[in-house]
Parts: structure tokens; C-alpha cells; sequence
């Protein structure tokens, strides 16, 4: 009976271990093919039972490892093809993207610098496969620290990132050459920033959302200046308009026109008080003539009609 028992048993070791052994060369010391019973294969050097040297591991699933092991895992200069077709190529350790490499995805993205366990950290580039690149700081996979992408149309922004997003004090340049150097908030202008146009106009002030928006001064390439309120990119609320011929406006804004109250003062010596429309004057009023004469009463259209 025990020696039956015996040979159960030892049929059942080795029918439990056809499928996991070395079916070709010596898998102990030398060149050998070792396979799993899950369809697992190992096709390479070997070191005191252990996976060491070159050798091409591939997963059942299809994922393929070829280039340097140590002590049983991918370790060194080496290549995985997964099954969806994207790769990597570069370093290894602990069976990890360790080092330098480059991981090209199967949509034509391509992402090049270092990697630790798996992630991208440090300094790298990512290519778009629609020709966009970002050059600089990665973490955890994101784009993080300082960087510069480039966008295939010819924009390029240059400055602090995180998340993926850009994020603190940055630079934007447009194709048209339009710049912006400020602060940004999850890819979007918010915060203390100077907008130059390539016409020669230019914004410094606040943003929100992308949009001049709370205090500023706007100069014109032709010497017009406005300094005050603005709101969705507009004049908007209490401020001054100084032209470059010596008129001045002071007073309430709207939609970039005088709006409600507002005192306009020309070069040359005139002056009306009151109420304005659209940039007219239009409501209760009073003009004041650099010779002296006064007219007081209601305005329609700039002329005083009672």
C-alpha cells in the first residue's frame, strides 16, 4: 500500500511539472529554453538555476522581453514589444523602465529620457505623433518642473508645469507672434500677466480664464493709453483713457466705450461732465468751453438739446 501511495505521488510531481521545465540546453549553467506551465518561455543564458545574461523572455499573453537579465530578472539594456504594439526601449531593473529610454506607443507617440520604476522622472521629450513636443522636466509620468513645447503650428510656450498642465510664470509665443508672459493656471492665463500684440498694442494687468479681466493698463501701438477696470477682455467699470493728442477721459466704461459717468477733458481746453452712451453724450450734462461759456442741460448725440 506505502509503495503504491509512493509512486501516486510520483506521478503527480511529474505530471504537475510536465509543462514547467527545460526543454532545450542546460537552464542551470549555460545557454539554455526553459517553459511554464501557464505557456511562459524563457529562451537564453543561464546562471545557477537563474535567468542571467541574454535571453528573450515571452509572455503567454504575447508580451515579449529581449536583451539583459540578472538574478532572474530584466536587468541591463533591453526591449519589450507589448501586444498592442507599443515598445520600450532602454534600460531595466527589477523587471522595471529603470534609466534612459524610449517608449514609442502604437498611435506614433514617442517619449525619450529617464524613467524609475515604470514612470517617466527627470528630464525627457515628448513627441506627438502630430509633430507637438514637449521638452523638460517629467514626474510621475506628467510633464512637471520647467519646459518648452512646441506646437506644430508654430506656438511655443516656455515655462513651469504640472500635471501635465501648465502652471505658474510662463511664456507663450504665437505663430502670429502675439506673447504672453505671466502666470497659468491649469493651461489657462489667470493670475498677473503682459500680453503684446504683434501690432505693437499690449495688455499688463490680470487675467481670469484666459481674459483680461480686474485691473490693467492697455497702451496702444499709437500712444493711447487706458488705465482701469476690465471685464471678458473689455474696458469695463471705472477708468482712464490718456490719448496720445492730449485729450483725457476719466470715468465709467463699458463694452470698451464711456459708459454712465465721465468727465472728458480735450487738449484743448474744453471740458464735459455728465452722462455718456456708446461713447456719446447723452443725459444731464455740463460742457464746459476753454473761452468760458458753460452749457448745462440734457445731451442726445453729443449736442445739447434742452
Amino acid at each position: 500500500m506505502r509503495k503504491l501511495l509512493a509512486i501516486i505521488i510520483l506521478g503527480l510531481l511529474f505530471s504537475g511539472n510536465a509543462y514547467t521545465q527545460c526543454i532545450q540546453g542546460n537552464c542551470k549553467n549555460g545557454q539554455g529554453t526553459y517553459t511554464w506551465e501557464n505557456g511562459d518561455k524563457h529562451v537564453g543564458e543561464w546562471k545557477d538555476n537563474k535567468k542571467s545574461g541574454q535571453g528573450t523572455f515571452t509572455y503567454a499573453n504575447g508580451i515579449k522581453y529581449v536583451g539583459e537579465f540578472n538574478d532572474n530578472a530584466f536587468e541591463g539594456q533591453g526591449t519589450v514589444t507589448y501586444v498592442n504594439g507599443d515598445k520600450y526601449v532602454g534600460e531595466w531593473k527589477d523587471n522595471k523602465e529603470n534609466g534612459q529610454g524610449t517608449f514609442t506607443y502604437v498611435n506614433g507617440d514617442k517619449n525619450v529620457g529617464e524613467w524609475r520604476d515604470n514612470k517617466r522622472i527627470g528630464q525627457g521629450t515628448y513627441i506627438y505623433s502630430n509633430g507637438d513636443k514637449y521638452v523638460g522636466e517629467f514626474n510621475d509620468n506628467a510633464f512637471e518642473g520647467q519646459g518648452t513645447f512646441t506646437y506644430v503650428n508654430g506656438d511655443k510656450n516656455v515655462g513651469e508645469w504640472k500635471d501635465s498642465k501648465r502652471i505658474g510664470q510662463g511664456t507663450f509665443t504665437y505663430a502670429n507672434e502675439d506673447q504672453y508672459v505671466g502666470e497659468w493656471k491649469d493651461n489657462k492665463r489667470i493670475g498677473q500677466g503682459t500680453f503684446i500684440y504683434s501690432n505693437g498694442d499690449r495688455y499688463v494687468g490680470e487675467f481670469n480664464d484666459n481674459e483680461f479681466e480686474g485691473q490693467g493698463t492697455y497702451i496702444y501701438s499709437n500712444g493711447d493709453k487706458y488705465v482701469g477696470e476690465f471685464n471678458d477682455n473689455a474696458f469695463e467699470g471705472q477708468g482712464t483713457v490718456t490719448y496720445s493728442n492730449g485729450d483725457k477721459y476719466v470715468g465709467e466704461w463699458k463694452d470698451n466705450k464711456e459708459n454712465g459717468q465721465g468727465t472728458y477733458a480735450w487738449a484743448d481746453g474744453d471740458k464735459y461732465v455728465g452722462e455718456w452712451k456708446d461713447s456719446k453724450r447723452i443725459g444731464q450734462g455740463t460742457f464746459t468751453y476753454a473761452n468760458g461759456q458753460i452749457d448745462v442741460g440734457q445731451w442726445k448725440d453729443n449736442k445739447l438739446v434742452k
